[in-house]
């Protein structure tokens, strides 16, 4: 939990009482890779801080997966839709390795919210983070070739092709797995 609280401390100092009660709040899970912490039907009940692994979301499009996003140690866990409205969502969150994640549920996090106004101006700065990632990557689809969100893609995550799946990192980059080998064999 340290981690998770060390990057909080980052963006807000946390209070003596504000930490005990994220401390009170905050629930431990070590997981399996292929656990999914949400499949379409289910409400996104926890937000999620991942300490250790890695974790994709996606949907299903004609019966083919379509990965929207891969979050890595030190990141967020959300279906944004199904979390903030608590109603079903369609999306399916993935453990691709095994993880060690802190979560709290939406009614603590409102409680937290509603307790210590402090706390808002951090939940404000998380959202923002991941807001503008989720608009960065809808650009990245519009208006970049094939080519540069590959580029792209090998900028901000170098590691993926050791970490994920060739059919994912392809469904993440809008393009058939066949596209990408060709592009992955043009750069190496």
């Amino acid at each position: 939990m340290s981690s998770l609280l060390a990057f909080l401390q980052t963006l807000q100092p946390l209070s003596p009482a504000l930490l005990a009660a994220l401390q009170a709040v905050t629930t431990r899970e070590a997981l399996p890779a292929h656990h999914q912490l949400l499949v379409p039907g289910q409400v996104a009940r926890r937000v999620y801080f991942l300490e250790t692994g890695l974790v994709r979301g996606y949907t299903l499009l004609h019966g083919r997966e379509i990965s929207s996003w891969f979050m890595q140690a030190g990141d967020f866990v959300i279906s944004i839709l199904s979390f903030f409205t608590q109603q079903p969502g369609d999306e399916y969150i993935e453990l691709l390795e095994p993880a060690v994640l802190h979560s709290i549920s939406y009614e603590q996090l409102q409680q937290l919210y509603r307790d210590f106004p402090e706390f808002n101006f951090i939940g404000r700065r998380v959202l923002e983070k991941y807001y503008v990632l989720s608009e960065q990557r809808a650009r990245h689809l519009r208006a970049h070739t094939a080519q540069e969100r590959y580029e792209l893609l090998l900028r901000d995550f170098p590691t993926v092709f050791q970490r994920v799946a060739v059919q994912h990192i392809a469904s993440h980059l809008g393009m058939a797995p066949e596209t990408l080998s060709r592009l992955r064999g043009k750069a190496g």
